[in-house]
């Protein structure tokens, strides 16, 4: 399976480099992966874009939550939208969608025509959709190179089923990218499984602190907060690893 294409989610320039030295194609840039990532700032895709030997797409995000914009937040993400283009990336993701949870066609269709000429994926608010079929077909006449998905479920290993109904259905007129959940030991039984040929993934570990001075008690935020001193980043050995497993 020498033709799988990687994509690993990142929030760091260092984990831009990292997934590049493990082999990976591209990463898809975000920050606050705790929310399941939103647009990170100007400044890290601008320091991101000089990584060379890597594609970079930037997911468009700007809240956690829900996928149900206000109009200002769909002015935010416009704005991001042209920021993230004059900054020289490959591809944006996206995810919008209506009360009832389907696609919001119109809003995608604005949205990808304010993202070309860069790549278009349709991120996991495709997992909040109540006819992941449907939805698909929505995508496809819109124009959407891929849409992330785990099959509606919080793992691909759990969703397994599902995408590779969705990878018959959607043949040669759009990528499936999948992987969430995935490691080195389900790697190849999922691509056995699921048919996928693009994979996405997060290969994150904890990266202590410099500080030695430490306030135990003081937290920068709220009752579910991260710790303040360690934090998790991108590492190369566990990309490369999951690589070499998902080629079999």
């Amino acid at each position: 399976m020498t033709d799988l294409i990687f994509e690993i989610c990142v929030d760091s320039v260092a984990g831009v480099i990292a997934a590049r030295e493990a082999g990976a194609h591209r990463v898809e840039l975000c920050a606050s992966l705790i929310e399941g990532g939103t647009t990170p700032s100007l400044g890290m895709i601008k320091r991101a874009r000089k990584v060379e030997g890597i594609g970079l797409h930037v997911i468009i995000r700007p809240r956690g939550g829900d996928f149900l914009y206000s109009p200002e937040e769909i002015e935010v993400m416009e704005a991001d939208i042209d920021a993230a283009k004059a900054a020289g990336v490959d591809g944006i993701v996206f995810g919008v969608l209506k009360a009832d949870g389907t696609i919001d066609a119109a809003l995608t269709e604005r949205l990808i025509a304010r993202s070309r000429p860069a790549a278009v994926t349709f991120h996991r608010a495709f997992d909040m959709t109540p006819d992941p079929f449907a939805a698909l077909e929505t995508l496809i006449a819109l124009g959407v190179e891929r849409v992330l998905t785990t099959g509606q479920e919080a793992t691909i290993l759990e969703g397994a089923d599902t995408v590779a109904a969705l990878v018959g259905a959607a043949g040669d007129r759009i990528i499936i990218l999948s992987g969430g959940g995935m490691t080195p030991r389900t790697a190849a039984r999922i691509v056995a499984m699921t048919g996928i040929k693009e994979i996405h993934t997060a290969a994150l570990a904890p990266v202590g602190s410099g500080m030695r001075f430490r306030r135990p008690d003081v937290f920068m935020g709220g009752t579910l907060r991260p710790p303040e001193y360690d934090r998790l980043d991108t590492a190369a050995g566990d990309v490369a690893a999951l690589i070499t497993a998902a080629r079999g």
